[in-house]
């Protein structure tokens, strides 16, 4: 019975000598009052030490499965599974209309895939092979080995405290005025949205955003029962013209804007018209949720405050931050900064939902960053980055025939084709040629955009993009 077992490398020998008796005893193989083969026995049938068959036998005992009686043996447990006739639910006729619409905007599971082999241009994340990872150990070695214990246990819902401090300075080096607002520490930018959403907005609310803009933050709002007012945006930002009309014509509660290196357009807000947004949504007294997205990766231009700092002391910026798109993504850490009595109240929100966000990754992140390494980090990425996006508008250029390119920087460019032409045709044909990309009609609100797609390069080589390009361009061609 026991000569049949198979072990293998990828697991210690014990818990798969463990788990193998356990699975007899479940299906019936094994009853009780079994004695089992002594240690000495069943080590030379199945070929491995004695200690290994021991220490399989003390935590079957620990876990209720056997016996050990000294002078005995090892003798199987009374374990009685009184199986019931099955009862079966129709889950799907149970599901919520919010269960069935995060399924309908989950774009993952209905946008085509990535295969291998594919050229893909889908993800803007960033390429993993930048990573300092002897700079990361470090900062794990290092911070563990001072709290190790303590962040392996609970930990507080705002954040660790050594982290927020680090952010708050890092924000006024943005040029924010901290005084009176605070920081909450969130699992990226999903959950900071998300929380802000619940704490001030109810369904039916209006919501403006820019049109188009950040799909996750579409799905979000729709998911919150937000009606979101699109606004058309310029090469150089929102269209300040259709912003007061909107703000004018509708009940607008909150907005939402992404000033630097839009998602998906890459287009920087220039600095006039950063104060110009700010003081039309203030003439309205609507709040803003600003997306500090990818600010680290300017290329070249002195720096743009963001909105967060152009309003001084004032409070009615919420400020979403991540450093996902730069640096890290698997950690999933990003940062509420706003008024401090409102980051109480989402605190309370936090602690509700999910305690805190994981302390040992916000220690380490921290040792990381105190450590001077993401100053470091940039200074390399935007390097490279900034090659690979010149590279890449220049091959958009020499192969991709389109009406318009846009972006400034970053880890994409935006693509949009003459109106009687749909991406997604494009897309499909592309598919067929193995190269992938995001069409661009999942960023707009109201079903605009058919005729754009988005093109993330970062984790491309040069060969792939050119290639890739190519082909994008010949399909085009064919198709007009």
């Amino acid at each position: 019975m026991f000569s049949d077992i198979s072990l293998t490398d990828d697991k210690p020998l014990y818990i798969q000598i463990r788990d193998y008796i356990k699975q007899m005893i479940l299906k019936g193989l094994l009853s009780q009052g079994q004695k089992l083969p002594s240690t000495r026995e069943l080590c030379n049938t199945i070929g491995v030490s004695r200690n290994t068959i021991i220490l399989a036998y003390e935590y079957l005992e620990d876990e209720g499965f056997v016996q050990i009686i000294k002078g005995r043996g090892t003798f199987v447990s009374d374990i009685t599974i009184d199986y019931q006739d099955e009862w079966n639910m129709d889950w799907t006729s149970r599901l919520t209309p919010y269960a069935h619409l995060a399924n309908q905007l989950d774009i993952v599971k209905h946008e085509s895939r990535w295969q291998k082999g594919m050229i893909s241009f889908k993800s803007i994340a960033p390429d993993d092979k930048l990573f300092d990872l002897d700079d990361f150990k470090r900062a794990f070695l290092d911070r563990f080995s001072l709290e190790g214990e303590k962040l392996l246990n609970y930990g507080y819902a705002q954040g660790y405290k050594p982290l927020i401090d680090y952010l708050m300075g890092y924000m006024e080096n943005k040029g924010v005025k901290t005084q009176g607002k605070d920081i909450l520490v969130t699992n990226g930018f999903t959950e900071g949205f998300d929380m802000v959403l619940s704490a001030l907005t109810e369904p039916g609310d209006h919501i403006l955003c820019e049109n188009p803009t950040h799909n996750t933050a579409v799905k979000i709002m729709k998911l919150h029962g937000l009606e979101i007012v699109g606004v058309d945006m310029e090469d150089d930002g929102i269209d300040l013209d259709k912003l007061q009309e909107a703000l004018s014509n509708n009940p607008v509660s909150m907005g939402f804007l992404i000033p630097s290196y839009h998602n998906p357009t890459g287009i920087v807000m220039s600095p006039e018209k950063r104060v110009e947004v700010l003081n039309t949504f203030a003439r309205h007294r609507v709040p803003l949720i600003e997306d500090g997205f990818n600010e680290e990766l300017r290329y070249s231009g002195s720096h743009l405050s963001p909105l967060a700092a152009l309003c001084g002391r004032g409070n009615s910026i919420i400020y979403i931050g991540s450093l996902s798109k730069v640096l890290f993504p698997g950690l999933r850490i990003g940062w509420i900064l706003g008024d401090s009595h409102l980051i109480s109240q989402l605190e309370s929100i936090k602690r509700s939902r999910n305690i805190h966000s994981s302390f040992l990754d916000q220690a380490i992140l921290y040792e990381y960053l105190a450590a001077g390494n993401l100053e470091k980090y940039l200074k390399k990425a935007r390097r490279i980055y900034r090659e690979k996006y010149d590279y890449a508008l220049e091959c958009a250029q020499r192969y991709i025939p389109c009406k318009k390119i846009l972006g400034e920087g970053g880890l994409h460019i935006f693509i949009e084709l003459d109106h009687n032409l749909n991406a997604r045709k494009v897309l499909d044909e592309c598919i067929r040629q193995n190269v992938i990309f995001m069409p661009g009609d999942i960023f707009y609100i109201h079903g605009k955009g058919a005729n754009t797609f988005r093109l993330g390069f970062a984790r491309c080589t040069p060969e792939e993009i050119r290639q890739g390009f190519k082909i994008i361009g010949d399909v085009i061609r064919g198709l007009e």
